[in-house]
């Protein structure tokens, strides 16, 4: 009998909830998202990256929660810019030449949380991808840049509501 009592204190103590959509919002008190349009404010500048990075960071909110995207309002509000986006050499072959170069992309974002203040930030969210320096920029640009841009969306993602 004693055995069953602390089985059963054990089990409930070690138990842990999940949520499948990655998400942890109360949807009793949030209910909205106003996600602003981020321009491109570096120096540097590759035209399509704006309308992809913009799509991608709303889809990631439509497709792990349940929270509606308003033009105002919002109970969570998103803004900010994509303020650098850079290439530098990152090795060097034997013979002294480039043999890596690793392009990077940084937002700035502030969120602001109308339900908890609290929970208000601003920050900063950089991503890397490297390429060999025998090829182009523009023939690896789209992809690495589309592999950054999701990397920073889920970044973001988990600063705002995933709370992990």
């Amino acid at each position: 009998m004693a055995l069953t009592a602390m089985l059963v204190a054990v089990i409930t103590a070690c138990s842990v909830s999940y949520k499948f959509n990655g998400a942890s919002i109360d949807y009793t008190k949030t209910k909205t998202i106003q996600i602003a349009e981020f321009p491109i404010r570096a120096s540097y500048v590759w035209a399509p990256m704006q309308a992809l990075f913009n799509n991608r960071l709303k889809d990631e909110f439509s497709t792990h929660t349940k929270l509606e995207q308003v033009k105002r309002n919002g109970d969570l509000k998103l803004e900010g810019e994509i303020s650098r986006y850079e290439q530098r050499n990152k090795a060097v072959s034997a013979e002294g030449y480039s043999a890596m170069t690793e392009l990077s992309i940084t937002v700035n974002v502030r969120f602001t949380n109308n339900v908890n203040h609290n929970e208000d930030f601003e920050q900063q969210f950089t991503a890397q991808q490297s390429y060999d320096s025998t090829l182009s920029l523009n023939s690896v640009q789209e992809e690495l840049v589309t592999k950054m841009i999701e990397d920073i969306c889920q970044q973001i993602f988990n600063a705002t509501v995933a709370n992990w």
